[in-house]
């Protein structure tokens, strides 16, 4: 059975990267009058001439972006169950190497959690765990993800890459979406942030989204940490190629993508490869939204409130709002389990204000059990 771990085998990184830095004036201001981006286009508007060209491109996008949302902003909120992890990566605080205070939730605590998400309004969760296939796996997320689905109306989950009859089976339990990103899609920068456990199989992680589609799970979220290789615009190209591939071949789930950016985390992170600087990040979440309109783009609150403020209203559609990125952040502070620093700290309901004076309107909660919907 095929997979894009094919597709990405005939993938020449260094060609894509110098027919990137060559693209000319004449190939973005094409690619900007085309009523339809493909991936000659998508070049074009990554590459550094196309940086020349922002504005024009921020406000295409953000008229696609209206166009397909409104000016409705989605608030969802990550809730870590876990920060046991069997991986050592550079760039994270939950890595195995990291000796740092570990945690497991239980229901009790996930309880709290729950409740205390609960009151800040949001009722789209995010469950993330760090990747322990024994101590926090399927007979954990048995146990929990029901409990967890009771607190909220849509619920997604960023964990370790599992086979396809497990997403099937939390898809029963009421399991809406995954988020898996790649990180990078170069395989030796891959490598050589990924030292130890299951996450160095980079083709084993390739094909997750391949297994969440056939499992029928609704939504599947991809992106890399912007950073972790030497080029960050080749990075991008290929995750089109990949985004590209699954809408063709998946066509009945939906996408969400989403661009991290290194960050401080316990034990210092990692020096990134490469540098994007804000109006760079601006430029790629731009050249998606003409991509891929209907595809949903988040923000998360490893941005600045400057930089989230400005740029919601040009191309995003979904962000959280008073994260917490430790088990038990909710309800307990503990700023030493922390999986990385957000820079963001403002609560839901600060952010909510500056978006209604920007003329948009956060969705806490997008349906209820009223209308039909069963788990």
């Amino acid at each position: 059975m095929k997979t894009f771990a094919d597709q990405w085998e005939q993938i020449h990184w260094d060609s894509i990267s110098v027919s990137i830095s060559n693209k000319t004036k004449q190939d973005v201001e094409k690619a900007l009058i085309m009523e339809k981006t493909g991936l000659q286009e998508m070049m074009a508007l990554l590459s550094p001439v196309g940086g020349q060209y922002l504005e024009c491109l921020a406000q295409k996008a953000q008229v696609l972006t209206r166009q397909r949302f409104g000016n409705t902003i989605n608030f969802y909120l990550p809730l870590y169950l876990s920060n046991f992890c069997s991986n050592d990566c550079t760039y994270c605080g939950f890595s195995m190497s990291n000796r740092i205070r570990r945690k497991i939730l239980e229901q009790r605590e996930i309880i709290q959690e729950c409740e205390a998400i609960r009151a800040k309004g949001i009722r789209h969760l995010l469950l993330v765990t760090g990747e322990h296939q024994t101590k926090v796996g399927m007979e954990y997320f048995r146990r929990y993800v029901p409990l967890v689905r009771t607190y909220c109306s849509s619920l997604m989950m960023e964990v370790q890459p599992m086979l396809q009859k497990e997403y099937a089976e939390l898809k029963e339990h009421g399991l809406d979406g995954v988020l898996i990103y790649q990180e990078t899609y170069h395989a030796r920068s891959y490598s050589r942030h990924h030292l130890a456990g299951q996450k160095q199989n980079f083709l084993w992680r390739l094909e997750t989204p391949d297994r969440l589609a056939r499992s029928g799970i609704d939504k599947i979220g991809l992106g890399i940490l912007l950073g972790l290789s030497d080029n960050w615009r080749t990075d991008c190209y290929i995750l089109a190629q990949h985004l590209l591939y699954l809408r063709q071949n998946f066509w009945k789930s939906r996408y969400a993508l989403s661009f991290p950016r290194l960050r401080p985390c316990v034990g210092g992170g990692v020096t990134p490869s490469s540098i994007i600087d804000e109006a760079q990040l601006l430029q790629v979440m731009c050249a998606f939204r003409l991509l891929a309109p209907e595809v949903e783009i988040s923000l998360s609150t490893r941005e600045s409130p400057y930089f989230r403020d400005h740029v919601v209203p040009i191309v995003v559609n979904s962000i959280s709002a008073g994260s917490k990125t430790q088990p038990g952040g909710y309800s307990h502070e503990s700023i030493e389990l922390e999986q990385f620093m957000p820079y963001d700290n403002r609560s839901s309901q600060e952010v909510a204000q500056v978006l209604q004076l920007a003329g948009l309107q956060p969705v806490w909660k997008d349906w209820d059990a009223y209308l039909g919907r069963s788990l």
